[in-house]
């Protein structure tokens, strides 16, 4: 019972707290707006990490570490990013602590003050930028294809588990390129690389656009998005790339040769995603009775559970389930067999529903006698007895089947939830009452952007890269307008 979890019909948000804590995914820290991941969650993550690594060095990047600390000065020298930032920093003054003579414990040693104080990494562009001037001289020194796995720190006053926390986990790509149109290239291929593993990983559907210039990161010329829709209508933005120009090559005067010797700045582009990821993992695909995961991101994609009576029928299914984990194993599945008689198998059953292991399977002793197995899948519940002969390629399939099965459906919810409206009062009543994604003319002005998102607390997610040409008039001002932007409310 202490399980049960909030329906999400009941209160989302609500059940989103609670299924993140209940399925060990992570919890509140000691320090507040910050989290502890625990073992299942970072398992997960670290199937995100490793794929994505994968991916990142299939397209020619390399992995480089940076200081946590950045001068405060390096954050002056581009004004736009310096701004956008500004209000989320950390920052170090002193670099000691001592005794307090009064019995208080230890206090900041006052004669210990920096001489300029260190901003604790909100994202690393002028640190790395500050190394690249070092780095490239000449045309053959490019492209420079740099990625980083780290921790960033972005002071948060509202936090919630994995969407938005005070310290979060992410990677940052940051290249050097010799020309404008190479940037750009790389801007857009490293957002179909997010696209890539959304879709095909994470089984998650996702919108491709260019963000409206209030919405670009801070320093950027242009920035690119994959927007994703979580169950409650809601839009989730789950990675963004930069085409930032020459903008911190100036700042930090990072020039080359070109190949007719003469000097230029390069160009460059910047691209993350982050431990927020996660959230969007478990809004898109879980369900009342717990966590729903994707085979290809599950730490564990199979649980074997025996069911038994007295040592000697643990003994006799042991002896039939260990070759088929190692016949598994080789198959390239990840597989757990939980043995242990601490735990009754209904608790068990529970337990790896509410932690979302896609394929559970239960071995008893009539199933030895039948040569079949009950195999459960966690995305439909459907339960089926499968012969234990061959079961490893069954298995497979079935995990092929549950990866797919789990990305049209998330499909089907956000084609369903997108709207295309005409005028202002329809708009305001499909976001009230249907939520999603809504695609409606907009005359491209900031004032009009922002009129609509104090209004009805919808912003512009993107402009797809796909927007037919469409002559229209804006929803709000009557101006005219050439094609469709997607609104939505969002976390």
């Amino acid at each position: 019972m202490a399980k049960e979890l909030t329906t999400r019909e009941e209160n989302y948000s609500e059940w989103y707290n609670e299924l993140v804590v209940k399925a060990d995914l992570a919890e509140h820290s000691a320090v507040r707006g910050c989290m502890v991941i625990k073992p299942h969650g970072y398992g997960i993550w670290e199937r995100m990490q490793r794929t994505l690594d994968d991916m990142f060095k299939e397209t020619g990047h390399q992995n480089a570490y940076f200081p946590l600390f950045i001068p405060k000065s390096y954050l002056s020298k581009e004004a736009a990013h310096v701004e956008g930032f500004a209000k989320e920093c950390a920052v170090v003054t002193h670099y000691r602590l001592k005794n307090d003579p009064n019995g208080g414990g230890v206090i900041v040693d006052p004669e210990a003050k920096l001489e300029e104080e260190l901003i604790i990494r909100p994202t690393s562009e002028t640190i790395i930028w500050n190394t690249y001037r070092g780095w490239i001289q000449s045309y053959r020194d490019l492209p420079l294809l740099i990625n980083q796995w780290a921790n960033v720190v972005r002071w948060e006053m509202r936090t919630r588990l994995f969407l938005r926390t005070a310290e979060f986990l992410w990677q940052e790509g940051h290249t050097a390129h010799a020309t404008s149109e190479e940037a750009v290239e790389e801007t857009l291929r490293m957002l179909d690389v997010y696209a890539d593993f959304a879709e095909n990983f994470m089984a998650m559907p996702v919108i491709r656009g260019v963000k409206t210039e209030s919405e670009r990161f801070a320093g950027a010329l242009d920035t690119y998005s994959i927007e994703a829709m979580m169950q409650d209508g809601k839009a989730l933005q789950a990675g963004t790339s930069h085409f930032l120009g020459q903008n911190f090559a100036k700042a930090f005067d990072v020039k080359f040769a070109n190949k007719e010797g003469v000097q230029d700045y390069v160009w460059a582009t910047s691209w993350g995603v982050s431990t927020r990821l996660m959230g969007a993992l478990v809004m898109s695909h879980s369900d009342d009775d717990g966590l729903v995961i994707p085979p290809k991101l599950a730490p564990i994609q199979v649980v074997i559970v025996p069911i038994y009576k007295g040592e000697e029928q643990l003994m006799q299914i042991s002896e039939k389930v260990l070759p088929l984990v190692k016949s598994l194993k080789a198959h390239g599945i990840t597989v757990k067999y939980d043995d242990l008689d601490t735990k009754k198998p209904g608790w068990k059953f529970a337990e790896y529903e509410l932690k979302g292991i896609p394929v559970r399977i239960a071995i008893g002793p009539r199933d030895l006698e039948n040569g079949t197995a009950e195999v459960a899948r966690r995305d439909t519940k459907v339960k089926e007895s499968m012969p234990l002969d061959g079961i490893e390629s069954r298995i497979t399939a079935l995990l092929e089947d549950i990866q797919s099965n789990l990305f049209n459906k998330a499909k089907a919810f956000m084609e369903e939830k997108s709207t295309r409206v005409d005028t202002y009062e329809e708009f305001k009543k499909v976001l009230d009452e249907k939520g999603g994604f809504i695609y409606a003319h907009w005359d491209g002005s900031s004032e009009t952007e922002q009129k609509i998102k104090e209004e009805t607390k919808a912003t512009i997610r993107n402009i797809p890269l796909d927007n037919p040409k469409e002559d229209g008039v804006c929803i709000y001002s009557g101006k005219p307008s050439t094609q469709r932007v997607i609104f939505a409310r969002a976390y």
